[in-house]
């Protein structure tokens, strides 16, 4: 049974919606929990996928967490390797300095809440997320920090305020800011883990993400679940007729 590894910061941006889909097409799921887990106790290359969820931290505040060092270097190990890898908000952060781009705060300010995407230049290359842009389906964002396009990676997605939403890297690597993995279900874990945050952001408001939530939460699930069947696919050993079920 292949394993997936889900790299996780905090415990409530977990895989979400993705865990059942990865469960009912035969893999074995196993969280390691950053901070906690040691680095140098697992390889970068024994998982057949490995996915790097979300988190308050900024890839660039080594000195105050120092496991992030390990961690790129690891996921570094990984990439090089053109092994199967899915970053998610921090995730996608991870990824772009992994590959040598640079990561940092957003000029346009911290982007929360939900929006559609718009297509990138390389945008056909991933026909799943295609139908995700083309369709218009707003999705989660939820981040202050941006990085540029590392070098070699193909350019998939961006929003309105931010230019850099998706990337591809090798054959195998997908980088994503925005967040296809929440189950509309726990949206209010979010709101309680990012009550300071929340407080602290101009234009957005709890009764607002809250409405939001329910007003796109029936079209989302439905949208990113075609989508990660698309993205689940494509994975070696994974055949195209994925496993069927209401997830």
């Amino acid at each position: 049974m292949p394993t997936a590894l889900a790299l996780r910061h905090v415990a409530n941006e977990d895989l979400g919606q993705l865990y059942p889909l990865l469960s009912a097409n035969g893999y074995q799921i196993r969280y390691f929990d950053v901070g906690v887990d040691a680095f140098a106790d697992v390889s970068p290359l024994d998982a057949a996928v490995v996915i790097v969820l979300g988190g308050p931290v900024a890839v660039y505040d080594s000195e105050a967490y120092p496991w992030l060092r390990p961690e790129v270097a690891w996921l570094r190990a990984r990439l090089l390797e053109d092994l199967p890898t899915l970053g998610i908000g921090l995730g996608a952060q991870l990824m772009a300095s992994a590959l040598h781009a640079r990561v940092y705060p957003g000029s346009c300010g911290k982007e929360i809440g939900w929006a559609s995407l718009q297509a990138g230049q390389h945008l056909a290359d991933s026909p799943w997320l295609q139908e995700l842009v083309d369709q218009q389906t707003p999705v989660l964002h939820w981040h202050g920090d941006t990085f540029d396009l590392p070098p070699g990676a193909r350019h998939l997605a961006s929003s309105a305020r931010y230019p850099n939403q998706a990337f591809a890297w090798g054959r195998h690597g997908l980088a994503l800011q925005f967040h296809p993995e929440v189950d509309v279900r726990t949206v209010e874990h979010w709101l309680i883990s990012h009550a300071h945050e929340i407080a602290h952001t101009r234009n957005i408001s709890l009764a607002s993400l809250r409405a939001d939530a329910q007003r796109h939460g029936r079209q989302f699930e439905t949208a990113v679940r075609r989508f990660w069947q698309g993205w689940l696919a494509s994975l070696p050993g994974q055949s195209a007729a994925l496993a069927q079920g209401d997830t």
